[in-house]
């Protein structure tokens, strides 16, 4: 932080009205990442869509939070960074997953007793996946709160 405090702060206002905004885009798009058994290729579609829409919106909120971060601590703002490549490591092994169910939906459907080894295991996949991304953006999300608590908030005060 050896730059002037007046520049600082007009730096870091700047970010957080531009988080501010892309958290609200983020909000709107309404994603979750419960699994529901749905058996047709269109929910399957609609929700790769819906899920590739709110990762793309959820790396423009993380990289911002990384240049924000930046601002205060470097250091830490790289290890956000890091936590930003394995966000999109998990969201590319969800929406593979996700593919394979679009392409045989009838994997997801747990009254199916036909099931196949295969199939069980990507249903597990799917669910485990989609637990990690959740916790993975819960982690992410606590972490950016303690380092505004501890950096930003005297910055922006």
């Amino acid at each position: 932080m050896s730059q002037d405090p007046e520049n600082l702060k007009k730096l870091a206002k700047e970010h957080s009205e531009k988080l501010a905004k892309i958290g609200m885009d983020l909000g709107e798009i309404q994603f979750s990442y419960k699994i529901e058994e749905k058996v047709n290729k269109e929910y399957w579609q609609k929700r790769m869509k819906d899920f590739k829409k709110y990762n793309e919106k959820g790396l423009e909120y993380y990289n911002q939070v990384h240049s924000m971060m930046n601002l205060a601590n470097k250091e830490e703002a790289q290890m956000f960074l890091l936590r930003i490549s394995k966000f999109r490591q998990l969201s590319t092994a969800l929406s593979e997953t996700m593919e394979k169910i679009k392409e045989n939906p009838s994997i997801i459907d747990s009254k199916d007793r036909q099931h196949s080894p295969w199939s069980k295991e990507i249903k597990n996949q799917i669910t485990e996946q989609s637990n990690k991304c959740l916790r993975h953006e819960m982690d992410m999300n606590t972490s950016f709160r303690e380092f505004y608590e501890k950096y930003l908030k005297i910055i922006l005060e």
